[in-house]
């Protein structure tokens, strides 16, 4: 196997001790504005509703969704709040019952994924272990996602497991969502969560996986620029695909402790250092991911 270059020799300890700083402030602001777009979609469809405003409504929520699971992951590696309460905290009953992500469970499953990258002992590695894959397969993968099938099927799996423990907050979220949309006089906005849930969700989750890992060079690999991948997206990727900056996954993977809200500079820092240099582990947009991830038949 290969191992991974001194990190040290592109970054010092102090500026990672730096950019591990936490911010209460940046991370509720981060919440914030999530759950505001979350907000404005519904608010928008309801003021004037019709077949366009339901879409696109529907297609943010799914990127909503996908940025409080986010949010989560990051929570649970105590790297998004500095009190660590709130992390806990928002981790659990905020972003993880919005996305359906129990935290203690998500914690303890993600750390093994941080622990064993680039082993067979990697838990993740099956999500991704058959790309580069055909393009019909692939567009295969993509219409299941987008009519729904991968999305039902997955909230079967999630019935089938529930647990109080686990799902509890969940339900208070769904319960409290319904309660406001009735309170505002459009119940019926309520199934545009469960249609992002259903229909866009999965296609969001599944880009991002395979941005993370599925274009990896080699997934055996020790190195982080070789077994993981940073996409930089357009900005309505970023909005839609990859929410707070979890598209810089090789640095986190670097650094797990640097919050989201600083991996941009993380990033920086080491492209303009010649970290990435000679390695293609970076990629410009999902349209460069999708040819990345797939090959001749």
């Amino acid at each position: 196997m290969r191992h991974a270059p001194a990190i040290n020799d592109y970054i010092t300890r102090d500026e990672v001790a730096a950019l591990s700083a936490k911010s209460d402030a940046r991370a509720a602001a981060t919440v914030l504005f999530q759950a505001g777009l979350a907000v404005a979609a519904f608010a928008v469809a309801i003021l004037w509703p019709n077949p366009l405003t339901i879409l696109a409504a529907i297609i943010i929520l799914g990127g909503r969704i996908q940025a409080f699971g986010i949010i989560t992951h990051d929570c649970a590696h105590g790297a998004f709040f500095r009190t660590p309460r709130l992390n806990v905290l928002v981790g659990k009953w905020i972003s993880g019952a919005a996305a359906h992500v129990p935290l203690d469970l998500y914690r303890r499953y993600h750390l093994d994924h941080h622990k064993f990258a680039g082993t067979p002992d990697d838990p993740d590695k099956w999500m991704v272990k058959a790309y580069p894959v055909t393009r019909a397969s692939l567009k295969r993968k993509l219409i299941r996602d987008i009519t729904g099938q991968t999305g039902f099927r997955d909230l079967v799996g999630e019935i089938k497991r529930f647990k109080w423990s686990e799902t509890g907050p969940s339900v208070l979220f769904h319960t409290l969502l319904f309660m406001a949309l009735l309170a505002v006089g459009a119940p019926w906005a309520y199934l545009m969560w469960w249609a992002a849930r259903i229909f866009v969700y999965p296609l969001t989750m599944r880009l991002r996986q395979i941005s993370e890992h599925g274009v990896a060079r080699d997934r055996d690999a020790m190195d982080a620029r070789i077994n993981t991948g940073t996409t930089i997206p357009r900005w309505w990727e970023a909005l839609l695909l990859s929410p707070c900056n979890v598209n810089y996954h090789l640095e986190h993977h670097i650094f797990a402790g640097v919050p989201p809200y600083r991996l941009a500079r993380l990033h920086h820092l080491l492209k303009e250092r010649g970290y990435y240099r000679d390695h293609d582990c970076i990629a410009y947009g999902f349209g460069d991911v999708l040819r990345k991830a797939t090959r001749p038949a």
